[in-house]
């Protein structure tokens, strides 16, 4: 004697939460332009700190004002926080201070 099981009847389809699609959608996007601005400043503040290492004047003054420059665009556009990007600024000018003042003593 064989038993028949019953058929349960079919599921609904489940809804798509467009705004949740959405969302995750500029939430990829964003974390891809966060990424690459933390990127381009980490890159940028090795470099200040290598010719600081080699007390080369005139690239660490032309690089601490591009550093300085792409970390305040990042607190325009939301990638870093001011009190942040004031913190990695002021740091980095203290290291090229005391190097300008130990080369021109």
């Amino acid at each position: 004697m064989t038993t028949r099981r019953k058929e349960l009847p079919a599921k609904a389809a489940k809804k798509k939460n467009l705004s949740a699609i959405k969302r995750t959608r500029q939430t990829e996007k964003r974390n891809l332009r966060n990424s690459a601005v933390r990127s381009r400043i980490k890159t940028l503040s090795k470099k200040v700190e290598e010719a600081a290492a080699e007390k080369n004047k005139e690239q660490m003054g032309k690089l601490l004002g591009e550093t300085a420059k792409a970390i305040q665009s990042a607190v325009s556009k939301g990638v870093l926080h001011k009190n942040t990007a004031s913190r990695k600024i002021s740091r980095l000018s203290k290291l090229a201070n005391t190097v300008l003042k130990v080369s021109a003593a």
